[in-house]
């Protein structure tokens, strides 16, 4: 009987945990983005999901992950729909498609706001989780579309938080990083900088630590 009962236990599906994060990133693929630059930011982005910490967090949170692609006004694309981290071999399959996607455009504006009107129109489809945020990266302000105000209203009132990476030349201004704590973030949202793109990686890997940590209590 005990033996039965084991048996019966073990064929019942086991429930699944809450999704903590619905998370959008945003790739900046605008005309100021070479195609080393690309690559970097590629890899760097599937390396930081498969960072063992990384990896911790994201599987403890069963947390959901879509990628989109975005330049000028009307280019916004999706390039790994979303994929939620139940198992290792989830994120290693989101970290291959996103190592291979190649950029959706290339030699174009730079149209933040509408990036973030079409990364919080991707929300409709995700899984339920307790908290959606988009993790917006650029290397330039908004030069097309002059929209970035607006939409960051409109995520703040779909209770959509934004974060940003802001990449900046290897001198010593900081003036996208000033523009995305201006424009771009939500109340209590955060700005990492990365010192050119070859800084990407850890930027990323950092960003993804600090904001998919559970909230205190």
């Amino acid at each position: 009987m005990r033996t039965l009962a084991l048996c019966l236990a073990l064929s019942q599906p086991t429930a699944a945990r809450p999704c903590d994060v619905a998370l959008v990133l945003a790739i900046d693929v605008s005309g100021s983005i070479d195609a080393g630059e690309y690559r970097t930011q590629a890899n760097g982005t599937a390396n930081a999901l498969l960072d063992p910490a990384v990896t911790d967090v994201l599987l403890e949170g069963q947390v959901a992950v879509t990628v989109l692609h975005w330049s000028g006004q009307g280019q916004q694309a999706v390039v790994l729909p979303w994929v939620q981290m139940r198992a290792p071999a989830d994120i290693v399959h989101a970290a291959n498609l996103i190592r291979s996607a190649p950029r959706a455009f290339s030699g174009s504006d730079t149209a933040v706001g509408e990036a973030i009107d079409a990364a919080l129109s991707l929300f409709a489809n995700a899984p339920r989780c307790a908290r959606n945020i988009i993790d917006i990266s650029g290397d330039g302000p908004e030069n097309s579309g002059n929209t970035v105000r607006a939409a960051r209203s409109r995520a703040s009132a779909a209770g959509v938080a934004i974060n940003a990476i802001a990449i900046e030349d290897l001198g010593q201004s900081t003036a996208i990083t000033r523009f995305y704590e201006n424009w771009v973030i939500t109340r209590g949202g955060f700005v990492i900088t990365s010192r050119g793109v070859s800084a990407y990686p850890q930027a990323i890997r950092a960003k993804l630590l600090r904001e998919l940590e559970k909230p205190a209590s």
